[in-house]
């Protein structure tokens, strides 16, 4: 018979200068979404980390700060966010001991800001956006004047940090362990980071794998112009440097209605659901499903259902922005190339460049 000793094992105290908190980051769910008669996909349940997707990058890129000694003990982290890096950079300033000074604008939700606030991150408000650059250059601005005003504050700039995109070589590691094959990869894109992290990782054992990379209407990243956006996490109103351009497939663009309308049919019919990037891309994960019915396919689905209770799921709010009204077409809208014309339903282009390619 096994002493009371044996079962108290694996709930030890972790090892000094190791948090347990860091220890619930990663090993998600993979879950199987049947898409049509003897077709699916399946899709990893990064809701299922304590923030979501970006509690990986946010603990890696301030653990390599530290490490080459650009980020100093006890010093202020400062970073522009519309959510979920948040959340992240929270738990990374509790587990390194660090403060931590967040940037958003007036899209963040009333939830997550209490949420921020209740980890112990200040949170500052842009109240205008850039001419140019929207919102999200606007952020960046006020982190800039931030850390002038504070000697020894770092920015881990998720935009252009490549230890963003190293940081999710642990994902693909148990997408590695869990399934044999993997023809198709399907993410989100907004820094660009998960996308080239995992596809990195998978290439190199499926040479001939597959990334789509799913847009919002409104985003410039893939040359399309920038508009004021609805849906937040995914898209950008600037041009992220660690956005592999060479490493996607396709790219398709989704509008905030045919996101809400997959969130909700997610949730409904399988018990699995998310925020507007895990609705943009189970609609055309499902359609690659569909149509590549003999393909392995992966659906990235960055964060859970929780935080879009008064957005995604509300139907006041979803009713005052018009988006409970569109049913999402069978197929995409196609484009030869991202500046043929401007897009604002579900649209699939098979031809991705840099849009910036002879300014870089």
């Amino acid at each position: 018979m096994s002493s009371p000793a044996a079962f108290a094992r694996p709930y030890e105290v972790p090892p000094a200068g190791c948090s347990s908190l860091s220890l619930t980051v990663g090993n998600t769910p993979l879950a199987y979404i049947p898409a049509a008669e003897g077709a699916g996909f399946w899709a990893k349940l990064e809701g299922f980390n304590p923030g979501g997707i970006k509690d990986r990058p946010a603990l890696h890129m301030v653990r390599r700060a530290l490490a080459r000694e650009d980020l100093q003990p006890g010093a202020t982290v400062v970073e522009s966010t519309s959510g979920t890096l948040g959340l992240g950079l929270a738990l990374a300033g509790i587990v390194f001991g660090h403060p931590v000074v967040l940037v958003g604008d007036p899209g963040m939700e009333p939830l997550m800001r209490r949420l921020l606030a209740s980890y112990g991150a200040r949170l500052e408000i842009v109240t205008e956006p850039h001419p140019t650059g929207g919102w999200q250059q606007a952020r960046r601005e006020r982190v800039q004047r931030l850390l002038a005003d504070s000697p020894g504050s770092y920015c881990p700039d998720q935009y252009n940090n490549p230890d963003n995109v190293d940081a999710y070589a642990g994902l693909a590691h148990e997408l590695l362990g869990r399934l044999p094959r993997i023809d198709t990869l399907v993410c989100s894109v907004g820094t660009g980071g998960h996308s080239a992290g995992i596809h990195a990782v998978l290439r190199r054992h499926f040479p001939r794998l597959k990334l789509v990379g799913v847009d919002t209407i409104g985003s410039t990243i893939f040359g399309q112009p920038a508009r004021t956006r609805l849906m937040r996490g995914l898209g950008s109103s600037i041009h992220p440097r660690n956005v592999a351009y060479d490493a996607f497939s396709e790219v398709h663009w989704v509008s905030p209605a045919e996101a809400v309308w997959a969130c909700r049919r997610l949730a409904a019919r399988h018990y699995v659901s998310g925020g507007w990037s895990t609705g943009a891309v189970s609609l055309v994960a499902r359609w690659l499903a569909r149509t590549r019915p003999e393909e392995t396919i992966v659906a990235i689905f960055p964060d859970g259902p929780w935080r879009y209770w008064d957005t995604v799921f509300d139907d006041d709010y979803c009713r005052a922005h018009g988006l409970l009204a569109a049913v999402p077409a069978d197929e995409p809208d196609t484009l030869a190339a991202p500046s043929e014309r401007e897009v604002h339903r579900w649209t699939r282009c098979a031809t991705v460049t840099d849009p910036l390619a002879g300014a870089r």
